[in-house]
């Protein structure tokens, strides 16, 4: 077993890209996916720094809870979470970011890259006052490549058929993980005590 060090290495393995896989990238954000943005309730942020680590975190809301600005600048408000700031703090090293939208159904998903910004403003953040609470901050995204990412992996994991869903109880509750992982002798919260302790942080 060899490791693949070189791009010329991959392509020894992989034939080059055709038709609609290079020209379905576009450089805005088009009527199409505004659309599939305005239906997302979910996406995924990865971030990074030059020197590592990278991060991929999970970002939701309401349909639609990300604003496209115009066909060129994405809007995501950063909703409370547990402070860690990884991805802020990583965005503020180097602002490349990828994300990755999702719509409960679809077996599509819609890929977009670009450069961030995080903005605390008044008018940045005014353009998020409808919602349950004004965003801290809101992370603004120059739009570099956007496209739809086809169904394959989506088709391969059933992701969204209710007949591959698994019951919560395979696994200990989330309490029970952490406090065996954190070496805590505190009792394990509870998954239904967690889940209303979270709701009033939505």
């Amino acid at each position: 077993m060899s490791a693949i060090e070189d791009i010329s290495g991959l392509r020894r393995l992989y034939d080059e890209p055709r038709g609609r896989a290079v020209t379905k990238q576009l450089s805005r954000i088009d009527r199409h996916c505004r659309r599939f943005i305005e239906l997302s309730p979910f996406l995924v942020m990865a971030t990074g720094r030059p020197e590592g680590p990278f991060d991929a975190s999970p970002r939701g809301g309401d349909p639609g809870f990300v604003q496209v600005r115009d066909e060129g600048t994405l809007l995501i408000p950063d909703s409370p979470g547990n402070n860690r700031l990884d991805s802020m703090q990583n965005l503020v090293a180097c602002p490349h970011v990828g994300l990755l939208f999702m719509v409960p159904g679809f077996e599509e998903t819609l890929r977009v890259n670009g450069r961030a910004t995080i903005r605390d403003d008044a008018a940045t953040l005014g353009r998020f006052a409808g919602g349950k609470r004004l965003p801290k901050a809101v992370i603004e995204v120059a739009v570099v490549e956007a496209y739809l990412h086809c169904a394959k992996a989506f088709m391969r994991s059933r992701l969204w058929d209710p007949a591959t869903h698994l019951d919560r109880s395979i696994l200990p509750t989330t309490g029970e993980i952490l406090r065996e992982q954190t070496g805590t002798e505190a009792p394990a919260e509870t998954q239904e005590a967690m889940r209303e302790r979270y709701k009033k942080d939505l």
